[in-house]
């Protein structure tokens, strides 16, 4: 079974509005804290044997934007964890990047370092539609990072595209696909504009001062990308993510292939061993635990055996291929069989032979299906 590795760095320069991440504005003063929490945390786990031995085939830098730390940090962090944990031979190891936090040279030292697969976060390629969610980012330094980073060998790029954003129309979004696609990416992730609880686009939304997000346009949004995207030959292997055949994102994979992960970090999320448990939400609370000598974990759960196969279908269902029945004990395929024709009947999942796959509809209620087979 496949394993990866998810650090949480907490840290923006500023928060976009859609945002619901746990994150603060950074300061040197707290990234520094950060890191020596972290590095407690990794030296706290190794010392567990939490992996047991194992090789982590991916580990993930996520956000926050994990470019807000300095180069020399993210470098020891990647050092820490290849002598803590050790890395599997081609081990894909990604950072998330905003452009505008990127250097030439710290590319370059990220490349050498072993870094070897980058995300940056371009969502729009009108500059009027990031101002509306908070998000300032000039074309210009999006072209130059991504230049710099194949300048410094990075050939595994992602882009990360939203679409139903305020204002945005489907004349502007696919002038974003455009863009995106000249920059020559290896992969995309096509995000829906979803309104997250306690978010300031929630709050801008009720008193009126942005439209709500418009579903079938969305929807509208949705079938363009897949469209334009395979034109362009990339494969659409899950809900949201496109790729160049051979560049799907194994780390991603992970989550909905029922791989292991373990996750680093204030909120970072782990699964392991058929146990689900979460570190706090709080960057001081999380500092105080490892400092103690503690690991901050603050929600654990053990999976039953039924629980982990319900977990495996639905995650397995953001997957285009679907997900395969077999190895479904008994108990819990009679379980879900009549769920499963109902959802068939009603036009959103197909059954052939041992597999079941969410049809067009379906991924339309992918959150809704999950629900029902949970």
């Amino acid at each position: 079974m496949a394993l990866g590795i998810y650090i949480h760095v907490p840290f923006c320069r500023t928060r976009c509005s859609f945002c619901a991440f746990y994150l603060r504005i950074h300061r040197e003063d707290w990234a520094e804290a950060y890191v020596e929490a972290l590095t407690r945390e990794i030296r706290l786990h190794a010392a567990q044997s939490s992996l047991r031995g194992r090789l982590p085939d991916t580990l993930y830098f996520g956000g926050g934007t994990p470019t807000t730390l300095h180069v020399g940090q993210l470098v020891e962090i990647l050092a820490l964890v290849r002598d803590s944990f050790g890395l599997a031979r081609q081990a894909e190891v990604t950072v998330e990047a905003h452009p505008d936090s990127v250097t030439e040279e710290g590319l370059q030292t990220l490349r050498g370092a072993g870094f070897n697969r980058i995300s940056f976060g371009l969502q729009s390629a009108d500059e009027n539609e990031l101002l509306q969610v908070g998000r300032k980012t000039e074309r210009a330094s999006v072209d130059l990072a991504i230049a710099h980073a194949r300048a410094a060998g990075f050939t595994n790029l992602n882009l990360d595209l939203i679409y139903g954003l305020p204002g945005q129309t489907l004349a502007s979004w696919h002038e974003t696909l455009a863009q995106a696609l000249a920059l020559a990416p290896d992969h995309l992730s096509c995000y829906a504009l979803t309104v997250e609880e306690k978010t300031h686009l929630q709050v801008s939304l009720h008193r009126g001062d942005l439209p709500e997000p418009d579903q079938d346009r969305q929807n509208d949004m949705e079938d363009q990308a897949a469209l334009r995207l395979a034109e362009a030959g990339f494969d659409r292997y899950e809900i949201s993510n496109y790729s160049r055949p051979g560049f799907a994102c194994r780390h991603n994979l992970l989550y909905w292939q029922g791989g292991e992960y373990l996750g680093l970090g204030p909120s970072a999320q782990s699964y392991l061993n058929g146990c689900r448990f979460g570190n706090v939400e709080d960057l001081t609370a999380y500092q105080a635990e490892v400092s103690a000598g503690r690991l901050a974990t603050v929600q654990t759960e053990q999976l039953s055996p039924a629980q982990r196969q319900r977990e495996a279908l639905v995650f397995g269902l953001r997957l285009i291929e679907g997900v395969s029945l077999n190895g479904t004990s008994e108990g819990a395929a009679d379980q879900w069989e009549q769920k499963l024709q109902r959802l068939e009947r009603e036009g959103l999942i197909e059954l052939k032979a041992d597999r079941v796959r969410l049809t067009a509809l379906g991924r339309r209620f992918a959150d809704q299906v999950a629900v029902e087979l949970l």
